[in-house]
């Protein structure tokens, strides 16, 4: 997302939404899927502008039965946040 402006929720559901289907076309049965690592993929962070709550709220609103939060940061949303998506979806 080479833009000035801040990741949206919907880049980061679309982003979310590419490493889902990516893991289910390898044929996995669950995929990790790291805060810091996602935005990374949609950009602005690390940097000023980062939107690293916005990127944990799309991650948790995400999750369905059989998904769990692996890890989570002392105050909820974080670069650390780490939920295990059950797949196929």
């Amino acid at each position: 997302m080479p833009s000035n402006q801040p990741p949206t929720s919907r880049e980061f559901r679309a982003a979310l939404d590419v490493v889902l289907a990516t893991s289910t076309k390898l044929d996995q049965r669950f995929v990790d899927v790291r805060s810091g690592d996602l935005h990374r993929i949609v950009g602005s962070y690390p940097g000023v502008d980062h939107r690293m709550p916005t990127c944990c709220g799309v991650m948790l609103e995400a999750m369905t039965a059989g998904d769990q939060v692996l890890r989570a940061p002392p105050k909820g949303k974080g670069a650390n946040l780490v939920i295990r998506y059950a797949l196929p979806r």
